[in-house]
């Protein structure tokens, strides 16, 4: 009966995740925003800049209050922000109101009822955290494919304020009814799926404070931020480069991002049990080998080849997917369970950072070159950095070094 009932927890975790990755679907509001406000790549990036920023800050934010608070309250207050955000988006009358409304108060919603959910699937899934965390992510990662083409469907025949008041209204009913199960599971509980947790090395757990210090930590956030930088910034350009670059149909890029979802989703329990099964630090140099070999094809094809493109974003897709849920098992790994919803809000914090860096110089980049070509060197380069961290850094991983 304990495993029926925790499955409840990843069924309704991955719905809710859909409807929080929405902002994965950004691109394609983009080219709208820039046609009716007449910004630039840097201005419309703006308001998906401070949504990942404050996703991420709010996931950190709310890291102490999740075990003070029943989960149940903290998400529906998370999801009254998301759908208040995208309401008040309606109204928006230019990119500064969207970096409010969008930005700062759907973002903020996105980070807490994020943050709830790993914790509360954490708590019940003690004996498989890793592959279990990636599967809700599922979810939020592959949002694009159910939310894209809804999106792409909603602009163009209502326009883009009024799409933004549809999914507001759809998200304050949705919400809240899928967060009614969510609670804490109580000791007993959870007893039976205790025995890896204890041989996993969740025993050795780590204070925030403690945890910060360790040579380990540094190389964790690091190499997050390098792996959320490169997807980030890439997700968001998808539309534009499908469609200005490589010379594709609006309609063939959404559909296309459809499918990039999918590779997205699938990238984070797959990541996950790799971590797991293998180690943070394999699979780490696993995501850059895929990021770099994704540049060159880039590269080589100079946005001539509409299958090259399709290869290589998806799996640009599919390693943010799998950062995001490398992140989550690392910390696990190597810091414990016991205070895992505090660090890992601390280790979020990177997310944030890597989404503003991004964003910011790929669209300044474009902005001054005028081409998209420039952005897959600068790719390969982080690529490059990611590996050399991983090997300075993070090579002692198996043994408790801080």
């Amino acid at each position: 009966m304990k495993e029926q009932v925790r499955w409840i927890y990843i069924f309704n975790g991955i719905i809710i995740m859909m409807l929080l990755g929405t902002v994965y679907s950004y691109s394609i509001f983009r080219k709208s925003l820039e046609e009716m406000f007449r910004i630039g790549s840097a201005e419309s990036g703006l308001p998906y800049m401070v949504a990942l920023g404050f996703y991420a800050l709010f996931m950190f934010l709310s890291g102490k209050m999740i075990e003070r608070f029943h989960p149940r309250r903290m998400m529906l207050f998370g999801g009254f922000l998301v759908s208040l955000g995208w309401i008040l988006s309606y109204f928006a009358s230019g990119v500064t109101h969207l970096v409010v409304t969008y930005g700062m108060i759907a973002g903020a919603g996105v980070g807490i009822a994020y943050g709830v959910i790993i914790n509360v699937v954490a708590k019940w899934f003690v004996d498989k955290r890793g592959f279990a965390v990636g599967l809700v992510l599922i979810g939020f990662g592959m949002s694009p494919l159910i939310v894209a083409p809804i999106v792409r469907s909603l602009i163009s025949n209502f326009g883009i304020m009024n799409t933004f008041l549809t999914l507001g209204l759809a998200y304050a009913v949705l919400i809240p009814v899928l967060a009614i199960p969510f609670r804490y599971p109580k000791q007993n509980e959870t007893d039976g799926f205790d025995k890896i947790q204890n041989v996993s090395g969740d025993l050795n757990s780590f204070t925030t404070s403690e945890m910060v210090k360790s040579k380990r930590f540094k190389g964790l956030y690091i190499n997050f931020i390098i792996g959320t930088m490169i997807g980030l910034m890439l997700i968001g350009l998808t539309f534009g480069i499908g469609t200005d670059y490589v010379g594709m149909s609006p309609t063939t890029v959404t559909a296309m991002i459809s499918a990039f979802a999918i590779f997205n989703g699938m990238g984070r329990p797959f990541s996950g049990w790799l971590t797991e099964r293998l180690s943070p630090l394999k699979s780490m140099l696993i995501s850059y080998g895929l990021i770099m070999i994704a540049s060159v094809i880039m590269i080589i094809s100079q946005g001539r080849m509409p299958v090259l493109y399709f290869v290589a974003f998806a799996m640009f897709w599919f390693n943010l997917g799998s950062w995001l849920a490398i992140a989550p098992t690392t910390t696990i790994l190597f810091f414990g369970a016991k205070n895992y919803s505090q660090n890992y809000s601390v280790v979020f914090t990177a997310y944030g950072i890597g989404a503003i860096l991004g964003v910011l110089t790929s669209g300044v980049f474009i902005d001054i070159v005028r081409n998209y070509s420039i952005l897959f060197y600068y790719i390969f380069l982080l690529g490059l950095i990611g590996v050399f961290v991983c090997s300075t850094m993070l090579k002692d991983h198996s043994r408790n070094t801080v």
